[in-house]
Formats: C-alpha cells, sequence, structure tokens
C-alpha cells in the first residue's frame, strides 16, 4: 500500500460524518482517495468501527455514523444543490436555528436566532439530545415534544434535539493538561464543555517545548513527561471536533502556567471568552505612522476651543480619555460643549487597524489590567485627551434653556488642550468645598459648581420625562502597594460620576436625533420594551413586599382548560389516589397592557431609602430586557429616549467609532437628504449619487451616508455579541478574584441579606463586604432537621411542616458563616449560623 494510500479509523469517520447521506464502501473508498490493497482494507475497518457501535449497517451495505438520523424530506431540500429546479420546499415548524447554551449538569437549551411566538423561552435540550454539539456552538434544533398544559395557540414550553452543527464557538480550548495512561487530555476550564480534548503523543509539545525536547534528547514522545507540562494550564487548538461519540482531538498551542500563579487567572480567561489580545504586526504598523503629534496641518479646518478652560474627569486608575466638558452659564440659560476624542481620524475605514478594531468590539477592563480596543499609542496616546497636549475631536456644543431644554445643537470638528486631567474624587471635593481641593482648583472651582447645577437640570428633566436610574453599586476590588487583594467594596457614584453621566446622555441623544433628522443610516442603542411575562414576574414578587408598578390590566387571571385535568395536590394522610381536578391555568389579564418608564420610575421613587430598595432594583433590572445596538431607531425604554445612540466612547467602543463616520459624512454633505423611493440596490442611482456628492465609499443601500443598511447590521450584531463577551469574562474575573479573597476567610462569620431564592438555595449578599454567595438548600436541611422545598408562588423556601416550619424569603437578614468554594463555579457557600 502506497503512502497515499495510508488512511485511519478517523479518516472514515471524518468522512462519513460531512456525508450527507449513507455511503457505501466504494464511496467511502473513492472519498477518501483508495485503490486496490487499501479497499480491502477498508473493509476491516468499517467491521471494526461497527464492533466499536461507531458506525452502523444498513440495508443494501450503506454506512453511516451512529446515533445519526435521516435527514428529514424538508432538511434533504433545503440542501438541494445549487441549479437545482426543485421547488423550495415548505419550511418545517418544528426546526430552529440559534446558540446552544449548555449547562454544566449536561443539558442545554437552545436560544433561536429570531423569536417564535410559540415558545415559552428557549428550547430545551436533554444530554442525551446534545449529539455532537458544543456549548456556544450555533445550531439546527427540532422540536420534539411541546408542553400541552398551555392553551391552543399560547406560547409553551418545548422540549428538542439538536439535528446539525453549523458553526462551532471554541476553535481553542484553554484547560488543565494531564498525562494519561492511554493517551494524553485536557480538561477545560470552561465547565459547560462536556468534552475532554484528546491530545496526541507528541502534539502536546509546543514549538519552545520542541526545542528543549531535541536539545536535551529527551524520550520519544510516547514515554515523554515533562514536569512543566503535567498540571499545566494550556491553551489547545482543536484539530478534529467531537462527532459519533468520538472525543475531539487537538494540539497544544501556549503553555500558560500553573495553577495559582500570579495573573494566570487573567490570561485563562482571555482566552475562555476567546478575547482578541495581540495586535498583529501590520496593524502596530499603522498605529506607528498615526500616532503622530498634531500639527498645523492637521488642525486646519477645525474650529480652535484651546483658549477654553476644557477638563477632563475621569476615574482614578483611568487611562484612555475619551471625553472632555466645559460648561458657561449664560443669560439665556447655559452652553454645554461635550468634546469627544476624534479616532475617526486616525482609523481609517477599512484599515487593518479598523478591521481589528472590528473585530474586538471593544475594550475589556480588569482589576488590574486591560485588552484594550486600540493600541496604547492610540488609546493613551494621539486619541486620549491628554491634559496640556493639543487633541482633535468632533465637538458637540449645546444652548440650553433654564429647565435644560435643547434649544439649538452644532456638531463641528475641533481642537482643544485640556486644561486638567480631573477625577471624580477631586472635582466633588471641590463642589462639596473641601478647602484643600477648593484651594488647588481654584481657577476652575467655579466651573464646577455650574457643571453641578446644569447637571441638576438635565437630571430633573429626564426624570420628567420618565427616565429610570437604578443606581446600583458594582464590585470594587482594593490592592495594595505589592499588588495583593485587599478587600472588596461597594462602588461610590458622586455628583461628579452624575454630572459626565448626564453630559455624555445629552450628547449621545443629540447626534442620535441629528443624524435620524437628515436620514443619515447609522447606529442606534436600543432598549425595547420589557416582555409582558418578566413584567408579570415581577409584580407577583413586588406585591410580597406591599408594592405594584400601577400598571392597568396587569393583575394575574386563571383561565380552566376545557377537557383538562391534573391529579389534585398530594394531602397529609391521602395517597397517590387523590381525584383528578380540572386544570387550571394562569395568564396576564391582558398581554397588550402599556407599560412605560414612568411605571417603573414611580416606583423607584417610592422604595427609594428602604431595606427593601437593594432588591426590588435588582429585580427590576432582571425584568427589562438587555440593551443593544440597531440599525433601526427602537427607543430606549430605561431612559425614556426615542432615539439614543453611543457616540461619546470611540476608544473603547466600535459603535461609537462607526457613528463618528456618520456624523463626519453629514457633517461633510450639508445638502444630501435621502431620495424618496429609491431603490435599495439601484447601482446606476447609487453611482450617480457618490459622483455627485463625491461619497468616500458606496452608501450600498439607496440611501445616504458611508454605510449601508446590511454593513450597519452586521456591525450592530457583531458589537451587541461583542459586548456580551467582554461583560462576561469581566464577570466572571470578578467571581474569581471574590473566591481566591474569600478562600481566606472561611469560616469567619456575617451578617447577610437574602437578595435572590431558587429551587437549589438561596443567594445572600453580606453586609460588611461586597460579597455573594449561596446558601444550598442541603445546607438549609441540616439546619432545619427537616425537608425543604421552594415554594414557587411567593419565592420563599420552606422546612419543615405544621407548627414546626421555618421560612425564609427575600430581604430576610440572616446570619452566615464562609463554609466553601465552588472550585467550578468560583462561588462562595455558605451555611448559616445558630
Amino acid at each position: 500500500m502506497s503512502r497515499t494510500e495510508v488512511f485511519t479509523e478517523e479518516d472514515v469517520l471524518n468522512f462519513l460524518g460531512n456525508a450527507r447521506h449513507p455511503a457505501s464502501v466504494r464511496e467511502i473508498a473513492s472519498g477518501l482517495s483508495l485503490k486496490h490493497a487499501a479497499r480491502r482494507v477498508l473493509a476491516s475497518v468499517l467491521s471494526r468501527l461497527k464492533r466499536q457501535r461507531l458506525v452502523e449497517e444498513l440495508r443494501g451495505g450503506q454506512y453511516r455514523l451512529a446515533g445519526a438520523r435521516p435527514e428529514s424530506r424538508s432538511e434533504t431540500k433545503a440542501t438541494a444543490t445549487p441549479g437545482s429546479q426543485a421547488k423550495p420546499a415548505k419550511r418545517d415548524p418544528n426546526l430552529l436555528t440559534g446558540r446552544l447554551v449548555a449547562h454544566r449538569d449536561g443539558y442545554g437549551f437552545v436560544v433561536p436566532d429570531s423569536p417564535r411566538t410559540d415558545l415559552d423561552g428557549d428550547l430545551f435540550i436533554p444530554p442525551d439530545q446534545l449529539g455532537d454539539a458544543m456549548h456556544g456552538d450555533r445550531v439546527v434544533a427540532r422540536i420534539e415534544r411541546r408542553d400541552t398544559r398551555h392553551a391552543p395557540g399560547s406560547p409553551a414550553r418545548a422540549e428538542g434535539r439538536v439535528v446539525k452543527v453549523l458553526g462551532r464557538a471554541h476553535p481553542t480550548v484553554v484547560g488543565l493538561f494531564h498525562y494519561g495512561h492511554r493517551s494524553n487530555f485536557v480538561t477545560p476550564y470552561e465547565s459547560r464543555l462536556h468534552h475532554e480534548i484528546v491530545i496526541p503523543p507528541g502534539e502536546e509539545l509546543t514549538p519552545e517545548l520542541l526545542a528543549k525536547h531535541k536539545a536535551e534528547k529527551l524520550p520519544k514522545p510516547q514515554s515523554l513527561r515533562l514536569p512543566e507540562l503535567d498540571g499545566a494550564v494550556v491553551n489547545v487548538e482543536i484539530t478534529r471536533f467531537p462527532r459519533a461519540g468520538v472525543p475531539a482531538t487537538g494540539r497544544v498551542v501556549e503553555v500558560l502556567g500553573k495553577p495559582g500563579e500570579f495573573g494566570l487567572d487573567v490570561e485563562i480567561l482571555i482566552r475562555k471568552h476567546h478575547l482578541p489580545h495581540r495586535f498583529p504586526d501590520d496593524v502596530l504598523e499603522q498605529t506607528r505612522q498615526a500616532a503622530r503629534p498634531v500639527g498645523n496641518a492637521e488642525r486646519e479646518g477645525r474650529r480652535d476651543f484651546r483658549h477654553l478652560p476644557i477638563v477632563t474627569i475621569d476615574g482614578e486608575t483611568a487611562r484612555d480619555f475619551d471625553d472632555a466638558v466645559y460648561v458657561e452659564r449664560r443669560p439665556e440659560g447655559w452652553h454645554l460643549q461635550v468634546h469627544i476624542a476624534d479616532v475617526a481620524h486616525y482609523v481609517a475605514r477599512d484599515s487593518p487597524l479598523d478591521r481589528e478594531a472590528r473585530l474586538r468590539g471593544t475594550s475589556v477592563y480588569f482589576p488590574d489590567r486591560a485588552v484594550p480596543m486600540l493600541p496604547e499609542e492610540l488609546s493613551n496616546g494621539m486619541c486620549s485627551l491628554n491634559p496640556h497636549e493639543d487633541r482633535l475631536v468632533t465637538s458637540v456644543l449645546l444652548e440650553l434653556d433654564h429647565h435644560g431644554e435643547v434649544k439649538d445643537a452644532e456638531f463641528t470638528p475641533g481642537v482643544i488642550r485640556s486644561a486638567e486631567r480631573m477625577t471624580y474624587t477631586a472635582v466633588n471635593q471641590v463642589i462639596e468645598g473641601d478647602p484643600v481641593a477648593s484651594s488647588r482648583y481654584a481657577a476652575l472651582a467655579g466651573r464646577f459648581r455650574d457643571m453641578r447645577d446644569l447637571a441638576l437640570i438635565l437630571n430633573a428633566r429626564r426624570t420628567r420625562r420618565g427616565s429610570m436610574d437604578f443606581d446600583l453599586p458594582e464590585r470594587v476590588l482594593t490592592f495594595d502597594a505589592e499588588g495583593r487583594m485587599t478587600g472588596i467594596v461597594r462602588s461610590e457614584r458622586n455628583i461628579a460620576h452624575r454630572l459626565i453621566e448626564e453630559f455624555m446622555l445629552a450628547a449621545n441623544q443629540a447626534v442620535a436625533n441629528y443624524l435620524e433628522l437628515r436620514g443619515v443610516p447609522s447606529l442606534h442603542r436600543v432598549h425595547e420594551k420589557p416582555d409582558p411575562k418578566k413584567v408579570l414576574e415581577f409584580e407577583e414578587l413586588a406585591h410580597a413586599f406591599g408594592y405594584t408598578l400601577g400598571v392597568p390590566g396587569l393583575s394575574e387571571k386563571s383561565i380552566t382548560v376545557r377537557h383538562g385535568r391534573v391529579a389534585a395536590p398530594g394531602r397529609t394522610g391521602r395517597g397517590a389516589g387523590a381525584r383528578e381536578r380540572p386544570m387550571v391555568i394562569k395568564l396576564p389579564s391582558s398581554q397588550n397592557f402599556q407599560i412605560t418608564p414612568q411605571h417603573y420610575q414611580r416606583l423607584t421613587q417610592k422604595i427609594a431609602g428602604k431595606a427593601e430598595e437593594r432588591i426590588l432594583s435588582y429585580l427590576m433590572l432582571r425584568s427589562l430586557k438587555q440593551a443593544r445596538y440597531a440599525v433601526e431607531p427602537l427607543g430606549h425604554f430605561a431612559l425614556a429616549f426615542d432615539q439614543y445612540t453611543h457616540f461619546t466612547s470611540p476608544i473603547r467602543r466600535y459603535p461609537d467609532l462607526i457613528v463618528h463616520r456618520a456624523l463626519k459624512w453629514a457633517l461633510a454633505h450639508p445638502d444630501a437628504r435621502p431620495k424618496q423611493g429609491s431603490h435599495p440596490d439601484g447601482h446606476a442611482e447609487r453611482k450617480a449619487r457618490r459622483e455627485q456628492s463625491g461619497a468616500a465609499h458606496s452608501d450600498g443601500g439607496g440611501g445616504i451616508g458611508p454605510y449601508s443598511q446590511g454593513e450597519l447590521t452586521a456591525i450592530a450584531v457583531e458589537s451587541s455579541e461583542a459586548e456580551r463577551r467582554a461583560d462576561a469574562a469581566e464577570r466572571e474575573l470578578m467571581d474569581w478574584k471574590t473566591a481566591q479573597f474569600m478562600e481566606q476567610h472561611l469560616s469567619d462569620e456575617y451578617d447577610a441579606l437574602v437578595i435572590s431564592v431558587q429551587k437549589f438555595g438561596f443567594f445572600v449578599e453580606l453586609m460588611e463586604i461586597f460579597v455573594e454567595g449561596l446558601v444550598p438548600i442541603n445546607r438549609l436541611q441540616e439546619e432545619a432537621g427537616a425537608h425543604c422545598l421552594y415554594r414557587e408562588r411567593d419565592h420563599a423556601i420552606v422546612c419543615g411542616r405544621g407548627g414546626h416550619t421555618r421560612i425564609w424569603s427575600l430581604g430576610d437578614r440572616v446570619r452566615v458563616r464562609a463554609e466553601r468554594i465552588d472550585p467550578m463555579r468560583h462561588r462562595v457557600e455558605f451555611a448559616l449560623t445558630t
């Protein structure tokens, strides 16, 4: 047999896995380019795979992967070859595409790409129906059964199976490397990846280890055990994904270190969440060419603001300064200037730097490190509005009346020289009258007090319109001079935070209104109305505290299902033979009730300063949808804005850079207006308009502006996903750091507040330090000496029965002891103290 005809069992499995239909021995041999003797070997290989139950033989000598299901007629038609004259197949309502979210316990859910009105929530996938899909993969799933207890036509919970994997989410996996008896393997840090990665002999050697292996004349890879590799954290490139029960294989591309080493947690999470963290050479070269001091050529055509006492106000640890502000009190009202770094001047569209920024989507901030969207020469250098240095900006100039209403808005390219790099703490000290701070910043003290007054006016204006402000604290880690973690505290917001927030909101809204008025397509920051079911769930919880949103038609109603019967709940002294009773389902009295931001706002005002404020604010936030980016101006529910965008942070958010380019285009083409009735794909019209306006890029969509609708839609989806990815990585590192800190405080006791109740226990928030953790239900059973259950109607855990019950509910204050750290979830677990 020639070398070209050598094949393995893996080759056969891969061929069958990629085949759309069962294949004969001849078809397999042809697909693997086998001839003569190799075909006889193929027959024995197939027999061996049959005995291992990896493939199955069908009638007619056809083979397929074991467990693979025949494609449905609709699936077969959907994959017809191009040019086929067959009529399009009718869409199967039981098929859907979406992202698989796996659970560490083995099951998962498919989150549909598009909302399904027939589903109540996501599609549940049992452990034995996941197939070869991995957490995060994009899949095709089939609905196998639906919950029949719901009224006909209403959304119902459903269960299904994964039919096909469309795209893999994890080209690399970070985990712990282990030497094994038969093969080496890596255990992923992502506990929702249920597959270990097999590392064939020799594939564990990175180029550095391979060089050492050759230099020191170490044993062959099959018998080699390197101490620096055994138990090490490694990053693995998957060379073959799992298929038909055959585990995934991969090769080690990085050895990151041993668990517990300083800074390794950040390195793990960067790779676990697939955060791009190394800039390619062409990006760095472009950055070096772009990051040059501002000269006369760059200042030409820009409005000069360098004579004004413009300042930046940021946190103490901030290194990139996107925005600078200036306020002037005038007889007719107020003059507000918001100057934003002109990143678009340095990052040319479709350049290597732009493509890398789009890939990253956002900067990611960890407690002791940042993964920036732009290289530091730009993000902390020429784009950052550093004090006493000339910087290019795009400026928003607002004229406001005494009530904070915008009378006029102007947008212009400019140049500034920041007078001072201020911090929130220092500005707040000046406003509060601290003598030391007031003396140091005497020339600016009056400006800061004017800023405070205008911010309060703008905030009152937003409040009148129904804007919400939950003001929930965040975890802040404290460190000593050696970088050792010393505590976890609640973030504090003062008036300086609020004034910058108000000014940025005003600038973002002004830009959104201007672009919408001009008809220039751009990106919007949208926050849609909450789902009625979520609102109803919150209303039930609020009732337990004696509050209500006050929404007409929100009350729940019970409906008896005709011909529906369910078993009566068991009672003391009654057996399983209890009579059945009519099936009753509960629904909102109206799915079309009118929920407004004012309903939430009025409730936040009622609970302000109350003991239950923290819990209800958290629950209100959970009832709302997640904000995202979109092309359509869908409004911002929480802010009560008809249109809103992100414009003020182009150093760290890619959507802001897109909005800057749209605004620049609009300012450069003041007479451009969208044509009525233009065909979205009218090439002749686009070409004529481009020649007439001198636009650098085709709009591609029959409208005006630098981007087509299609481009903006893709960027909106990518940016929303990048934001969620960054949030998840930042949140998980906080959990890791919290677990590491609490590991030094096991057995310590704390006062705590019950903030969430689940079937498996309740979560508490400590009063002394800002730490959350779980009191598992099994610990409650030990404490109560009785069986415990979750009572859904009031979200409580009840232990015991009769006159010897103990109940734990939202808002209860308890005394807890730190017991253990869950190593998989990096979660603190507590027990109640007696």
